[in-house]
């Protein structure tokens, strides 16, 4: 066990949290993940009241929290009601200003995490009453800013958070995969760390099994922040938000493309959906960060937090006084 402040705060045995992605963050993987010990959410993703009400209710009384993209959530609202009235265990926001929103989430008494890309945000998060920020870094999978690493905004964060809000955790995401990422997080000043590629490679996950292998052969080097797949699915993401995705031939046909695959978005997303349905990794997106470089097995979710934390106090251990 390691414990620290985010450990003691939501009473867990594991410093490490899964991101809330979608479609990969379902019940079963959240619940996997809190019973291993962690934090589990279920990606609340763009919004489907459906999706959302099955994922919810697979991750049974596992005590799991739930995350949305802000921006496509605001849409509808009424999905945060929905994830609210499941009492989850916490509230992530990304990707958007959580103001609009944070007064119902703390009027429900749950927790509030806010996932950031720049001291501006951090301050917002403060702002609003984040108990938790989420210092994301350029490496990581999914969208996010092209602006800085973990291994500088992390330590950036942390001296923010002592000056001006002491008592709010820290948790440090992108490129972090195993238990070299959590001791390296804790050594920058994070409370904890946000995993999201590692446990997308896991069996629980909500990914076809021939795109989780396609992973495996692969280097962080063979992924690059992108927007051709928003285009393509109609996805009107602010800016400068991208994904970063692992390259493959439609990423190689359409990146730098991007005007021409809007006169022909409609044909290409049948190509794209049927793709990813079939777990044609080559056409349909991998959402996933560097951190593929460190994946080399398809494990229970179970398995990951306990190897990452095996490593990571093994690690510490090892430096007197840590």
């Amino acid at each position: 066990m390691l414990t620290t402040r985010f450990t003691q705060a939501f009473g867990l045995q594991h410093p490490i949290a899964l991101a809330p992605m979608d479609p990969a963050s379902g019940g079963r993987l959240a619940a996997a993940v809190s019973n291993a010990g962690a934090l589990g959410l279920v990606g609340g993703g763009y919004g489907c009241h459906a999706t959302l009400q099955r994922e919810l209710a697979l991750a049974g009384d596992a005590p799991v929290g739930c995350g949305f993209i802000t921006w496509s959530m605001a849409r509808d609202p009424s999905l945060l009601e929905r994830a609210l009235e499941q009492r989850p265990r916490c509230l992530m926001l990304s990707f958007a200003d959580p103001a609009p929103f944070a007064a119902r989430v703390h009027a429900a008494g749950v927790p509030l995490l806010c996932q950031v890309q720049t001291l501006d945000h951090v301050q917002r998060a403060l702002d609003v009453g984040a108990a938790v920020v989420v210092a994301q870094g350029t490496e990581a999978g999914g969208h996010g800013f092209d602006r800085q690493t973990t291994m500088t905004f992390v330590p950036e964060v942390a001296d923010h958070l002592a000056a001006h809000s002491p008592q709010t955790l820290l948790l440090a995401a992108g490129g972090i995969a195993d238990g070299r990422g959590l001791a390296a997080a804790l050594m920058l000043g994070a409370d904890g760390v946000l995993m999201g590629t590692r446990f997308w490679a896991t069996q629980e996950a909500l990914i076809h099994p021939a795109a989780k292998a396609s992973v495996l052969p692969a280097r962080g080097a063979h992924t690059l922040r992108t927007s051709v797949y928003d285009i393509v699915r109609g996805r009107d993401w602010p800016a400068p938000y991208t994904g970063r995705l692992m390259r493959n031939g439609f990423i190689d046909r359409w990146h730098g493309h991007e005007q021409a695959l809007q006169g022909l978005r409609e044909a290409e997303l049948r190509a794209v959906e049927a793709a990813c349905e079939a777990g044609d990794a080559d056409y349909g997106n991998v959402t996933v960060g560097q951190a593929i470089g460190l994946i080399g097995d398809i494990p229970t979710a179970a398995e990951v937090v306990a190897r990452t934390v095996r490593q990571a106090h093994g690690l510490l251990a090892r430096r007197p006084g840590l």
